[in-house]
């Protein structure tokens, strides 16, 4: 091929699928091109894992790794079983970033961050003699007969004999995510399912959450409450903020909140001491009492709390600060057990799509073949990431589903080129 705007692969999105789907399109002797319209590749992989990249999840059973998809996720069976997690781990590995298990079995570089996994991109990319172009926003394609025969971008024409689209979602706009992709595919024929927020951190009505503010909580429970019928629960890591609560947990929860919010007015019910029950808290609480014999409430909480949050719980239980714990009532004891199990908070909403990590929602997954990530509405045409109606929890799941589809959909791209 002569021509410098003709190319067998074109992939629309410099993002982790797209960056997985151009490499090994051209591994497997492609000529690719990687189209980004922002000024670097990889903008939103450097934020992930809040810098350090939580690249993939240790599980490698494909079922159960698929089953954190939901409904949909027996779709990512294919590309799980080609390039799942211990694929994954062993590409980096095999480019010299190591993968290290840490809490809650998710996976981050051993030795560094983000950026070296997107360094092992740009490597694998060069090595492919990719041609990439920046600053490059696309504005539409050309379609004949079913298929696509060029991408428009705002100066110039890209032809091509396949196209990716890897455009991403609408979660992080900050990052170029402004769900492009989902007017092309619906121009292309494709049914969206409405993109709403997902892994988004929430907002509660009460006040004293900002007296909380930056405080994380480890190896708590939630559980989620409509009509007095539990909805959800999650055990780990929480944190407090000025608007309300975030962290793992909260994060994979707000898309059920979020839903369960349109019905009526939904309730979280925290646990502080999960490892005890009710009765044994409390004979914890009367041994730290009988420690602290002679002593102010206030200041016998030190053992069972952040000290940070020790001001607000006294507050939330009615005790009198300066009590001496000997006078502290069978009743007022009962109640602040009660408090530290069940702790009430009341969500009014999400943050919305400028603070979600993914979006839930995207080109219907049934119109997409699940064994090749090609279009079932058009025939050259594959999608691959964030852009697919599939959504996943915190933990790395996100990102091995970008790496997966990405992977499934160059090969094939290229594999039928």
């Amino acid at each position: 091929m002569k021509d410098n705007n003709l190319f067998d692969i074109a992939v629309i999105g410099g993002g982790p699928a797209g960056m997985m789907a151009a490499g090994r399109a051209a591994e497997l002797g492609a000529k690719v091109v990687l189209i980004e319209k922002n000024e670097t590749l990889g903008k939103k992989l450097l934020i992930t894992g809040k810098g350090r990249c939580n690249f993939t999840h240790y599980e490698f059973d494909i079922r159960k790794f698929a089953e954190k998809f939901g409904r949909n996720g027996r779709f990512l069976y294919s590309a799980f079983t080609q390039f799942g997690a211990r694929e994954v781990i062993d590409f980096f590995e095999s480019r010299g970033v190591k993968g290290k298990v840490e809490q809650g079995d998710r996976i981050f570089p051993e030795k560094g961050n983000a950026q070296d996994i997107l360094n092992v991109f740009i490597k694998y990319l060069t090595e492919g003699k990719i041609n990439i172009l920046l600053n490059s926003e696309v504005t539409g394609f050309k379609q004949n007969n079913g298929k696509i025969s060029q991408v428009f971008l705002r100066d110039r024409e890209i032809s091509a004999e396949k196209f990716i689209i890897c455009a991403g979602g609408k979660a992080y706009p900050q990052t170029g995510s402004s769900g492009d992709g989902y007017r092309w595919a619906e121009q292309l024929g494709h049914a969206i399912v409405t993109p709403v927020p997902a892994l988004n951190p929430v907002k509660t009505s009460e006040n004293w959450v900002k007296e909380l503010q930056g405080l994380s909580l480890k190896n708590v429970s939630l559980k989620l409450f409509q009509n007095s019928k539990k909805k959800d629960e999650r055990f780990g890591e929480m944190l407090f903020t000025h608007f309300g609560v975030s962290g793992p947990i909260v994060m994979d929860m707000s898309k059920n909140i979020g839903t369960l919010l349109k019905n009526g007015t939904v309730k979280l019910i925290l646990d502080l001491k999960p490892a005890l029950d009710f009765k044994k808290l409390d004979k914890r609480i009367q041994r730290d009492f009988e420690k602290f014999k002679g002593r102010m409430f206030k200041n016998s909480l030190k053992g069972l709390l952040p000290l940070s949050m020790i001001p607000v719980m006294i507050k939330l239980s009615g005790i009198e600060p300066e009590k001496k714990v000997d006078y502290i009532s069978r009743e007022e004891r009962n109640k602040l057990v009660h408090l530290l199990k069940e702790l009430e908070l009341t969500p009014t909403g999400m943050l919305g799509f400028k603070w979600s990590v993914v979006t839930s929602g995207g080109v219907a997954i049934k119109e997409v073949n699940p064994n090749t990530m090609c279009s079932k509405k058009v025939e050259n045409l594959y999608f691959a990431g964030e852009i697919l109606d599939l959504d996943g929890p915190s933990g790395g799941y996100n990102l091995q589903e970008c790496w997966s589809s990405g992977y499934l959909a160059g090969q094939s791209a290229a594999k039928r080129h």
